[in-house]
């Protein structure tokens, strides 16, 4: 069965690609999650999430919105480098975007954040958090071996990501469970979502809290 998405314009395909493109630029293998609901889609990618029971890394998704140019019902996890093959080119007038065939098969995708019932508790700078992540990825680029297996990467990663620094201690006070992890900067900045000297949106909703800015937004569960 053929599987697509009929967006409003085509420049609302350009912005989906920007976004796909930098969750791909975090994780090549990685995968999207489609969720369309009457006129809305939302499209959700996974920046970091735990591997094995003892891994403390946080689980921090981006998603990007979109308007549908027609009532669609769809719930599908595909490969981002399938959807990327599949969008139409930039000289194309063409708003519809097909999927792949072939569903994704990744762990993150059984883990919904909620979509009602959040509650404000204030703002930070987007600056604090872009020196945040700029701070952790020089870190970890310092601290793994050229040769590093794949465990050693996530434990500097989880070391790294799994904290709370300046910018988290800010909410201290204002948000109900544990601090937010630096992770959740690592995401605003790697899918592009920061803009030089705006602030970032934050509310929570029981073990998730969300960032919110105009370009999308990074939820993660603590």
């Amino acid at each position: 069965m053929s599987r697509f998405l009929p967006l409003t314009d085509p420049r609302d395909v350009a912005d989906l690609r920007t976004f796909l493109t930098r969750a791909r630029g975090v994780d090549p293998q990685g995968a999207v999650r489609f969720q369309a609901r009457g006129r809305a889609v939302g499209a959700y990618v996974c920046v970091l999430e735990p591997h094995g029971l003892l891994d403390r890394t946080p689980t921090v998704l981006g998603l990007r919105t979109a308007a549908l140019a027609r009532a669609h019902e769809l719930d599908v996890t595909v490969p981002l480098g399938g959807v990327l093959d599949r969008m139409p080119r930039q000289d194309q007038e063409q708003a519809e975007v097909g999927l792949p065939p072939m569903d994704a098969a990744v762990s993150w995708a059984g883990i919904a954040p909620p979509l009602s019932g959040w509650t404000p508790v204030g703002a930070v700078a987007g600056d604090a958090l872009r020196e945040t992540a700029r701070a952790g990825i020089a870190e970890v680029a310092r601290t793994v071996p050229t040769d590093a297996g794949a465990a050693v990467v996530d434990t500097v990663r989880s070391q790294v990501w799994g904290r709370s620094s300046g910018w988290a201690e800010t909410l201290a006070g204002r948000l109900s469970g544990a601090p937010v992890p630096d992770g959740a900067a690592f995401a605003a900045y790697s899918l592009g979502f920061l803009r030089p000297g705006a602030e970032v949106a934050v509310a929570e909703n029981g073990r998730w809290v969300r960032l919110s800015t105009p370009g999308g937004h990074v939820l993660t569960k603590r």
